[in-house]
């Protein structure tokens, strides 16, 4: 019984094609109960998600004859008319077994070391398990798998550190105010990136966000969307007296705030930190304002420069977990409990 993996990602196809063979999670059930009715595998388990459509199996057949079934079963299922080339890729055992760590690792991800991918290869597999479509081959490698994944996690710095510009600002919030709940966010200018970085500190516990655009409407969508509340644009600077983080990002074609603005709405607040983030370009906040107390101003290109630096962190960090992994995927092999014999039912 071999086990194989079969499949499509963001580093071998486009989205369109990935689209193309999606699995939406009702149909999947469906789906694994032909690939075992056909002969074509005893065990099997689909993940579908934006980035990869991956098809893991234990087969008893010979690895270039499965390989061509679920080719063609994959083309059949979809109703593709297409020609397939090197977007398709198949993997064989050991390499299987590497590849499926990887991916549980996040090590095979867009994002080096994001942990959206565990979930997904989670409920994957408790789809396939749920509907009895696994045995002892699956079972044991996707259990082995998802504790790679929490021993590379806790091992290693693979996870360590913000590699987007919205997360980065999440993280030098984090640094000045130990509890975001307890802290207002006033957002300027209502576009799509502020928006992202108010949804991202939303999502690590901010609880009151005050938005102001130029135009109103846009404003009071936005604010109703994150449950915050709108002010008018000339308003503004009145909010300074109660927030903490200021997110700006207009289309102003001069800074809306410098140090002789600020310096005042400081003393107002009785100097207590105070959280700049200014991802508009050409830049709203004048880099002056930083010579004032208590004043954290940062920039889309510092913002930058903090993702990158983790991301280098991250990617040196690669070499550490594919030796863990390459010695994980020895010692399975080496058990009994994942012989050839291991996976019929």
């Amino acid at each position: 019984m071999n086990f194989v993996v079969i499949g499509l990602s963001h580093r071998t196809s486009p989205v369109e094609l990935r689209e193309r063979f999606a699995f939406p999670d009702g149909k999947i059930p469906d789906a694994l109960k032909s690939l075992r009715d056909s002969g074509i595998t005893s065990e099997a388990a689909i993940l579908s998600t934006c980035n990869r459509v991956e098809i893991y199996a234990a087969t008893p057949l010979a690895p270039d004859v499965a390989f061509a079934e679920l080719k063609k079963f994959l083309v059949a299922h979809h109703a593709f008319a297409g020609a397939l080339g090197d977007e398709l890729y198949t993997i064989d055992e050991p390499h299987s077994l590497h590849h499926l760590f990887k991916v549980a690792a996040g090590l095979d991800s867009m994002v080096i070391g994001e942990t959206e991918i565990l979930g997904q290869l989670k409920s994957a597999y408790e789809l396939a398990l749920q509907h009895k479509h696994t045995g002892a081959r699956l079972n044991k490698a996707f259990q082995r798998a998802f504790n790679v994944a929490k021993h590379i996690r806790t091992e290693t710095n693979i996870q360590r550190g913000s590699v987007s510009v919205m997360s980065a600002a999440v993280e030098l919030a984090e640094r000045i105010f130990s509890k975001l709940a307890d802290h207002e966010v006033l957002v300027i200018g209502a576009g799509e990136t502020s928006e992202k970085t108010a949804r991202a500190l939303q999502s690590r516990g901010v609880k009151k966000i005050t938005v102001t655009n130029r135009s109103p409407e846009r404003a009071a969508a936005l604010a109703a969307e994150l449950g915050g509340r709108a002010v008018p644009f000339e308003q503004w600077p009145d909010e300074f007296e109660r927030i903490d983080i200021a997110i700006s990002s207009t289309a102003a074609p001069h800074h809306i705030l410098d140090r002789a603005k600020l310096e005042p709405l400081m003393r107002r607040r009785k100097n207590r930190p105070l959280l700049l983030i200014d991802i508009a370009v050409p830049r709203d906040i004048d880099p002056a304002v930083n010579t004032l107390n208590n004043v954290y101003l940062y920039n889309v290109d510092d913002l930058q420069s903090i993702a990158a630096d983790y991301l280098k962190l991250r990617q040196e960090e690669v070499a550490r977990c594919e030796k863990i992994i390459a010695e994980k995927v020895a010692v399975l092999l080496a058990t009994n409990k994942f012989s050839t014999t291991d996976g019929h039912r």
